[in-house]
């Protein structure tokens, strides 16, 4: 008898994810027992991205936000490769294997270039902690909720350390409206954080060993060590030359529809950072999204009727910046506040413990 796990084996409906970040790791676990199912991921875990910043302070936290793709996905399989192309019937990996598919799914967010392995990982968040011990002054350069998050974390474990955060940009966290900057900046300085907006660092002409920094003011910053906390480019170029290149904006997104179907194709589609909904990049977001692709996917694996798709609905600007392991801003519809309480709802925990049950990951012991 044939296993339905095998490649290219007939009967059950092939299902690829392309990435393994929220999105695609959220809707890999919805629709393993719907089909046979495959992810395809450069690593071989899943990281809380909006956990990361407290396992650089706290390496033993990343132990509960690094985890495993398969200690979710118990019925499917894990390709630990790149996806570097894509037919109407087949994805391509880097290492040169072609895996079929029926229903395909991108989901390949942004590019970052982290270890393979659960284990170098971890040792990574421990070379980074190392670094913020052993400096007496840091530089962090960004002010997106990267630049700030990281900020905040060092600033509240590590209170004797003088940090000083560079933004190009007229205000912190741009993506949140003016009143969530302020009182964001004013958090900020009272944790005795410089912070320099509207300028750049010239990080390329550091000499080794030196500990002085450039600023497009004309400044000099001494710093023992730096952190870039920049976006990250979108993950689509490896589409580019594929059947999918009029399917990208000018931005490389790729546009979906009101069921998050790749323009054009009624059996791919795309959810998470990559797409072109216009909100914010957020987490929850993401989850959402896999939430209403997967419905839609499980509709047409059984042979439903496309009518009845579920349409996913823009929600309204919200997000949640921690500072530190007490506060927090909130920018919610209608207010925006600062302090305890958002820090309550976020900070203590940073949702770790809600994903993982989400996951069903402490249900039962983890080898």
């Amino acid at each position: 008898m044939e296993n339905p796990l095998v490649e290219g084996s007939q009967g059950r409906r092939k299902v690829v994810v392309i990435g393994g970040g929220v999105a695609g790791s959220y809707i890999a676990k919805s629709l393993q027992f719907h089909g046979n199912l495959t992810l395809i991921d450069p690593k071989e875990y899943f990281e809380i991205p909006w956990a990361s910043l407290r396992g650089m302070v706290e390496p033993s936290f990343a132990e509960r936000s690094v985890i495993q793709h398969k200690d979710y996905l118990t019925a499917s399989r894990l390709i630990v490769s790149s996806a570097i192309s894509i037919t109407d019937s087949e994805v391509l990996t880097s290492e040169g294997r072609l895996v079929p598919y029926n229903y395909l799914i991108i989901a390949t967010g942004h590019r970052d270039p982290v270890p393979k392995t659960r284990a170098e990982r971890l040792v990574q968040y421990q070379a980074e902690n190392e670094k913020i011990k052993s400096a007496e002054s840091i530089l962090i350069v960004g002010g997106g909720p990267t630049g700030v998050e990281l900020a905040g974390e060092i600033a509240v474990d590590f209170p004797e350390k003088k940090i000083t955060l560079v933004h190009k940009g007229n205000r912190l966290l741009e993506f949140l409206g003016p009143k969530a900057s302020k009182k964001t900046l004013d958090w900020l300085k009272s944790n005795h954080v410089d912070v320099k907006l509207e300028q750049t660092v010239d990080l390329e002409n550091v000499s080794d060993g030196s500990n002085a920094y450039s600023t497009s003011a004309g400044e000099t910053i001494r710093a023992d060590c730096h952190f870039l906390c920049i976006g990250k480019p979108l993950a689509s170029s490896w589409l580019k030359d594929t059947i999918l290149k009029d399917s990208l904006d000018g931005h490389g997104r790729l546009i979906v529809d009101e069921n998050l179907r790749v323009k054009g194709r009624t059996n791919i589609f795309a959810i998470g950072d990559i797409t072109n909904i216009k909100e914010m990049k957020q987490g929850y977001l993401a989850k959402k999204q896999a939430s209403v692709a997967a419905k839609n996917l499980q509709l047409l694996i059984g042979g439903g009727n496309e009518s009845k798709m579920s349409t996913y609905k823009l929600s309204s600007a919200k997000a949640i910046v921690s500072l530190g392991r007490h506060d927090a801003v909130a920018q919610l519809p209608l207010t925006t506040v600062i302090g305890l309480i958002p820090g309550l709802i976020k900070s203590k925990d940073l949702f770790v413990g809600k994903t993982r049950k989400e996951l069903d990951l402490d249900s039962r012991i983890m080898h």
